[in-house]
């Protein structure tokens, strides 16, 4: 990740937006596409949110000041492109991706996902992940699948409405791990004690 940063790094320094983009979208791409096919729970909707995800971080790209990573940062932009998403869920872009080649990276990245993150998962655990809220969903990909520190996942998950902070998320992560544990109990993954 170290290596990626410092290509990304050097491209923005020399003002090559397009090939930070490209660089940003192979490198941190797949992962993006898994964390909001597993938000999404659904194939098509998580093309629509990584598509707006990729049409974000084209425009996005000049204005990135670098107050965090660039894997923190399209974290950020993947979240709040799915937030859009659900707040108008029914909305639909006339307006096409800016650059042709972004575009291409953007399907390049959803065909070459892992099998293993593009169907339904079903193991016990992962339905009982998705009987979550979108935000405990997220909170806990960031944390546990992404190892996102307290203050990127703040960084990422935060809005213009609600600023959250380090503690509060890490609390927050407990009590769902603590819901998460009573809901295994409940099916009868765990033995109760």
């Amino acid at each position: 990740m170290d290596a990626l940063e410092e290509v990304i790094g050097r491209h923005l320094d020399g003002a090559a937006f397009e090939a930070a983009a490209t660089a940003i979208v192979r490198g941190y791409g797949p992962e993006i596409f898994g964390y909001l096919i597993a938000l999404a729970r659904d194939e098509d909707r998580a093309h629509d949110v990584f598509s707006q995800f990729c049409e974000d971080l084209w425009r996005g790209l000049s204005g990135f000041r670098r107050d965090s990573s660039a894997r923190t940062w399209v974290y950020k932009l993947a979240w709040h492109a799915w937030l859009r998403l659900q707040r108008d869920a029914f909305r639909r872009r006339a307006q096409p991706i800016v650059s042709a080649q972004t575009s291409r990276l953007a399907a390049e990245v959803r065909s070459t996902t892992p099998l293993h993150l593009r169907t339904e998962v079903k193991d016990a655990v992962a339905r009982l992940r998705e009987r979550l809220s979108p935000d405990e969903q997220s909170l806990l990909i960031l944390r546990v699948d992404r190892a996102l520190t307290w203050s990127e996942i703040a960084s990422v998950m935060s809005t213009t409405e609600a600023e959250l902070d380090a503690q509060t998320l890490a609390k927050r992560f407990e009590r769902v791990k603590a819901k998460l544990g009573r809901m295994a109990e409940e099916a009868g993954l765990l033995d109760k004690k």
